[in-house]
């Protein structure tokens, strides 16, 4: 495929090979952009942002409508470009599809709702005259940067609020996973956006990056990925806007009147989705004492019964890691942890791209599987005994992304909700669940502001003031 600069596709003699994760197939090529590239995506965008400014709201939703029906035709192929580059099984991809269908949708229904105020200017002295009001404005061009691991909805979230609001955008896709931000590049094309105001290139971080982040043109970036590559932005930055979702180490908390079977089925999927390549998934567990041998058995039968294999297999519950070199860090955090004196209770073995589904105990909690985002199919079991020491432990990382509790106490979960230290708190759920529409993110090492198609808009836009003297 080819990278998008400009209003053409364009290709290069340098590919970039983009690779089956589950049995390392070649699938595709695309080119490896250079800085000449990027200068000229971004020269386009600013070219292209004099354009989508001007682009009335009705326009800007029926360009976004277009591209949800777009999607809707080619779902299966949609599905099947995630499930072969990325991580996710085929099911898995499915729902990624149905939900960048979801993300699309709210923001061609949130561009008709981007919305001012009047001012009462003579509530001051002085300014009884005056009458005035402020709307909010595109704020220019965004370069925005997605990760591998949802490949097709994360970059619906960094296009759609774009194109909703006004502004132009350069896309960086993840360098393994480029082909369905593509596809979503020429469903954008199809659907009449104007050439230049989407640029989409193709290439590695370390020889474009710099030159896209530090661009003064650039007035906003808007990056998906790991907390090394948001510090790394900010370094070379400038005064621009920043939007930034940086992972997580997110804990469940479940209390001993908990729905026992909700608590393991809904941790178990929340630990193993796509790999465990997922930046809300279940990473450490407290369990209350009373019920932590119980939970560990239930826990561990159920993990035992995910079936690993073929991502594209209809019956695969979970897919490879998306390289090897990925596998084998995970490889090397849990046998860390296991010279610390964690125990294996199921998996800790790796076979190629792939990490078997990995429940872990007695991991001590200064180990760096403990206190980092693992990123991959491996989730700790701790023992607590009050709850104070549970909401202790699971704010003590230096993330706070989502949290859970499982609980039928609405004192408990009241309490949970008011001294977890994370952007979401989750009650009777796994810390895996998002809707797109809501506010996403995070503190502390998690990032900076938040995401959800209302709330990026308010990011994407700046308040003008008018202000007329009678």
């Amino acid at each position: 495929m080819r990278m998008l600069i400009g209003g053409e596709w364009v290709d290069r003699a340098e590919k970039l090979p983009v690779y089956r994760p589950f049995d390392g197939q070649l699938i595709d090529q695309v080119p490896a952009g250079t800085k000449e590239d990027a200068l000229k995506a971004i020269e386009s965008a600013v070219e292209g942002f004099q354009i989508s400014r001007r682009l009335p709201v009705y326009k800007r939703m029926e360009i976004l409508w277009g591209v949800v029906d777009y999607l809707k035709k080619n779902f299966n192929d949609f599905a099947m470009t995630i499930a072969s580059e990325g991580v996710k099984t085929i099911r898995e991809a499915r729902k990624e599809t149905a939900r960048c269908l979801n993300t699309l949708s709210i923001s061609a229904e949130e561009a008709r709702r981007i919305l001012g105020e009047t001012i009462p200017f003579d509530s001051f002295p002085g300014g009884e005259n005056r009458v005035g009001y402020y709307y909010r404005f595109p704020i220019g061009v965004i370069l925005a940067i997605t990760p591998f691991n949802d490949p097709l909805n994360l970059v619906a979230h960094k296009l759609g609020p774009a194109i909703a609001a006004g502004n132009s955008v350069v896309l960086k896709p993840a360098t393994d996973t480029p082909l369905s931000a593509l596809k979503l590049g020429e469903a954008f094309v199809q659907a009449g956006l104007p050439p230049k105001v989407l640029n989409i290139i193709t290439g590695r971080g370390s020889e474009i990056g710099d030159t896209l982040a530090s661009h003064p043109a650039v007035r906003m970036i808007t990056l998906t990925g790991g907390v090394e590559a948001g510090l790394d932005i900010l370094k070379v930055s400038g005064l621009k806007k920043i939007s930034m979702e940086l992972g997580s180490n997110c804990p469940v908390i479940v209390c001993e009147d908990a729905d026992m079977t909700k608590a393991v089925d809904y941790s178990v999927s929340g630990a193993f989705w796509a790999a465990g390549q997922n930046c809300i998934g279940v990473q450490r567990i407290f369990i209350q004492e009373k019920i932590f041998d119980d939970y560990v058995q239930r826990f561990v039968e159920k993990t035992k019964k995910i079936k690993v294999g073929n991502q594209l297999d209809e019956e695969t519950d979970m897919g490879a890691m998306i390289n090897e070199r990925e596998a084998k860090r995970v490889e090397e955090w849990v046998n860390e942890a296991v010279s610390q004196g964690g125990k294996v209770l199921t998996g800790g073995q790796r076979h190629g791209n792939f990490y078997d589904p990995t429940v872990m105990v007695e991991v001590p909690e200064t180990a760096k599987l403990a206190v980092e985002e693992i990123f991959g199919p491996v989730v700790l079991l701790y023992k607590y005994h009050h709850l104070d020491e549970a909401i202790k432990r699971a704010n003590s990382v230096n993330y706070g992304l989502h949290a859970a509790i499982f609980t039928q106490d609405i004192n408990k979960a009241f309490k949970a909700i008011h001294e977890l230290d994370f952007g979401s708190v989750i009650i009777n759920d796994s810390t895996d669940y998002r809707l797109d529409q809501m506010p996403f993110g995070g503190v502390k090492n998690s990032g900076l502001g938040r995401e959800g198609i209302k709330f990026s808009l308010l990011e994407q836009t700046e308040p003008k003031v008018v202000c007329f003297t009678l």
